[in-house]
């Protein structure tokens, strides 16, 4: 790991080693990706014709869960590559234990995803219908992507973004050994990826999350804001794109090519979130 102490902005520090690992275990990393694609082709494939735009129903608990955590596969797996790439690397020969991690990590989010949906369960019968778009949905939306904008600009944010574009000290700092350490090490890893990007999941479901325009969109901010080198770049600009989503979802949400805008085209109003 001699590279590491190269005279490089602190990102390109903190991102060199997992890159370099990236490509010693190319491989792991096209495999990911290859996941990754056929995750977003199965969510395509579920979606198709589901979305209603902000609050869109949720389902089953059960079929929720499952096409969450294959959307936690397209989403994430491009931007954690490099990370599974360097604990293979630091771990040494084994074919399993980076998929275990990698099992871990999409544990801790399938773990965000039952809390989402019993949160919106709950908010929807206890609203007893207020939050259709016609009435609280909407500025709820538009207050949520205005909080997840602010949210960018907080120190938990930046500590928790940190850890994931630090992969090598995240990880030493972690470090167990065995299949067992694998998982506990993929939780942690995914637990801070939570911590860092749990608002920009919020606005996707403020926005759609049914949609995979918006699905694609957050994808992107994640990917941006954990792997390009302009740290502070992408953190003030989704931010600052956050906030405008916010405010043009508030006074003119037609304004927005992406936004299914619920009971835009009929009289009826869109199932909400969680029934």
């Amino acid at each position: 790991m001699s590279d590491i102490g190269s005279p490089t902005s602190s990102a390109q520090r903190g991102l060199r080693p997992a890159f370099a690992a990236s490509r010693a275990h190319w491989v792991l990393v096209v495999a990911l990706f290859a996941l990754a694609v056929a995750a977003w082709w199965w969510t395509a494939e579920q979606m198709r014709g589901m979305d209603e735009g902000p609050w869109t129903g949720l389902g089953t608990f059960g079929w929720f869960l499952g096409v969450w955590v294959v959307m936690m596969a397209a989403m994430m797996f491009p931007s954690i590559a490099p990370t599974v790439a360097l604990f293979s690397r630091l771990s040494g020969p084994s074919s399993l234990k980076p998929w275990v991690f990698t099992g871990g990590y999409l544990v801790t989010w399938a773990g965000f995803g039952v809390v989402a949906f019993v949160l919106g369960l709950a908010a929807t019968r206890a609203a007893a219908g207020e939050l259709s778009w016609g009435q609280a949905g909407r500025p709820i939306a538009g207050a949520i992507l205005i909080l997840a904008a602010v949210y960018e600009l907080t120190p938990l944010k930046n500590v928790c973004l940190g850890k994931c574009r630090s992969p090598l000290g995240t990880l030493l700092g972690s470090w167990r050994d065995g299949s067992l350490g694998a998982l506990r090490m993929g939780l942690k890893n995914g637990a801070w990826c939570v911590g860092c990007c749990w608002a920009l999941m919020a606005s996707l479901f403020a926005l759609g999350v049914m949609s995979l325009i918006w699905m694609a969109i957050v994808a992107g901010f994640i990917a941006v804001e954990k792997i390009l080198p302009w740290r502070r770049t992408a953190v003030y600009g989704t931010a600052l794109v956050l906030f405008v989503l916010g405010v043009l979802v508030l006074v003119a949400p037609d304004a927005l090519p992406g936004l299914t805008v619920p009971g835009h085209d009929s009289m009826s109003v869109t199932t909400p979130m969680g029934h």
